[in-house]
């Protein structure tokens, strides 16, 4: 009998060590659209963190360690609140949309982080706190559309976000619809074409406020509220 409960447990710690660990961009996905509690959002998002900083110790050159690093940072400001890693992560972003000109990931992180803070704070709040622009939000975001192609991601998230800013943006409106046509070739995609379907089909009905707070709702961290 003891033998048997010694293989039982080898056995258990086996599969669990054979169990494929989560990675730092499946940490923030996590954190960002299905974590409930903002305790353990915000632990994940370190954690995500930390784990990209570690690959880029690695290879500095890893694109998308480089993108989960700035993208845990901003996460973990609008957690928290605090200004001085929002502006942190501002120039993150765009230190990557520097260096990475042709990523659409780095052009869309940059204007959500402009967008995103001037939906919160407003325009001259949100200027005079972290150095927010709309003008170059929308820019990054429209930058982001065009090397993103057909990718319900970018076009979800830009879309997204232009309404949460203004339900009556009609590029906003066009770029939700879009989304929910465009590809999936991964999981954020889906979820973004998912998001966008839902407010496009509010958008049909005439339901700007309802489409404007279900973006608000969709987007990244939007079940804290704001």
């Amino acid at each position: 009998m003891r033998t048997m409960k010694v293989w039982a447990a080898f056995a258990v710690a086996t599969i669990a060590s054979a169990a494929p660990a989560e990675s730092p961009r499946e940490m923030l996905v996590d954190a960002a659209f299905h974590d409930t509690d903002k305790a353990v959002a915000l632990a994940r998002v370190d954690r995500a963190r930390a784990g990209a900083t570690a690959l880029l110790a690695r290879n500095a050159d890893d694109q998308d360690a480089a993108m989960v690093q700035a993208t845990a940072l901003g996460y973990r400001a609008k957690l928290t609140g605090n200004r001085g890693e929002a502006v942190a992560a501002r120039k993150q972003f765009e230190g990557l949309v520097a260096r990475f000109p042709r990523n659409p990931e780095a052009s869309v992180a940059l204007g959500a982080w402009h967008v995103g803070v001037i939906a919160r704070f407003g325009r001259i709040v949100g200027r005079a706190a972290v150095g927010a622009q709309k003008g170059v939000g929308l820019a990054s975001l429209d930058r982001a559309v065009k090397l993103g192609g057909d990718r319900a991601m970018f076009l979800g998230l830009a879309g997204l976000l232009r309404v949460q800013l203004d339900a009556g943006d009609a590029h906003g409106v066009r770029l939700t619809e879009a989304a929910a046509r465009g590809s999936t070739p991964t999981v954020i995609d889906r979820q973004f074409q998912r998001a966008a379907s839902a407010v496009a089909a509010l958008l049909h009905r005439g339901d700007r406020k309802g489409a404007q707070k279900l973006a608000d709702r969709l987007l990244p961290l939007g079940q804290f509220g704001g």
